[in-house]
């Protein structure tokens, strides 16, 4: 079928703005990674152009085949929020059949080296995630809730995990618990017991709770360092939550980014700074990095 898509890659190559396309084949009749397609045409675009995601279904005989047009814009925020991991499996195993000034070439090294500032943005991501996942969690369990209090802590393992992964130097990939069980046993364990213990769930729950206070105290300072950076940038100075919000990198953060703030305010990592509004008692609430920090 490669004979079959060739025109369509060759017409969307002579396009300027693409970067690089990519043929993935599917590997066996079971295999999840093309969504059963037999073969995914990823051709990447320069980031200019809406929409950021375009996708095209081909047939042949008895074959099927999917074209996923993206943008370098939309592609950067599926590696940095690992959104669409997939897309890390295509671009690592896919056969390169066009590529524009080396873009592709450059882009798998990259991937490969995971440059360390991307890490530390993606390790606070995953941090955020965990502490949103792991407190909801918590929450659902005091008020009784076990089943819901058991998806949550599921979850937040998994980013854990990825967490983990991340730190070690890896790219998380679709399968991480595989990536975890070489290069994290102690929280593979700890999965494990979640899942395949014959305890009560709840008991269950009681001891990943208290196992997982002190994994996500011991890795704080790592998977909070980007946004602590970034709140340092005014050296002293404070910040409104809009102003981080809406922040260029911390956007990727999403809701997430409250409740991590939260947690490493009760923490001591953040100071709150309050301001007189014209109401009596009111204040605006602002944050900085203590002085002693």
């Amino acid at each position: 079928m490669e004979d079959i898509l060739r025109p369509v890659y060759q017409e969307r190559a002579s396009n300027p703005e693409t970067q690089g396309i990519l043929l993935i084949e599917k590997l066996s009749p079971e295999s999840p990674g093309t969504d059963t397609f037999d073969y995914i045409l990823l051709v990447i675009i320069k980031s200019q152009h809406k929409p950021s995601v375009f996708i095209k279904h081909y047939a042949y005989e008895h074959k099927k085949a999917a074209l996923h047009v993206v943008t370098e814009e939309k592609l950067n925020e599926w590696r940095l929020l690992g959104s669409n991991r997939k897309i890390i499996d295509w671009i690592y195993n896919g056969k390169i059949v066009f590529d524009r000034n080396d873009y592709l070439a450059s882009l798998k090294r990259e991937m490969e080296e995971f440059p360390f500032y991307g890490r530390k943005i993606k390790k606070g991501i995953e941090f955020a995630k965990l502490i949103r996942r792991y407190m909801d969690g918590k929450e659902l369990f005091d008020q009784g809730n076990i089943l819901d209090a058991y998806n949550h802590v599921v979850h937040a393992l998994h980013h854990l995990a990825r967490l983990e992964v991340i730190e070690k130097g890896y790219h998380p990939e679709v399968t991480v618990w595989n990536q975890v069980k070489q290069i994290g046993p102690d929280i593979y364990k700890l999965y494990e017991e979640l899942v395949y213990s014959e305890e009560k769930v709840e008991q269950r729950l009681e001891l990943l709770f208290l196992v997982s206070d002190f994994l996500i105290h011991t890795r704080t300072e790592s998977g909070s360092g980007h946004i602590m950076e970034i709140i340092g940038e005014r050296d002293g100075e404070y910040w409104s939550y809009d102003e981080l919000y809406s922040h260029k990198e911390l956007l990727y953060y999403g809701e997430d980014l409250r409740i991590l703030m939260e947690y490493l305010i009760d923490r001591g990592c953040i100071e709150v700074v309050l301001k007189e509004t014209k109401g009596a008692t009111l204040y605006h609430r602002y944050y900085k990095i203590p002085k002693e920090i």
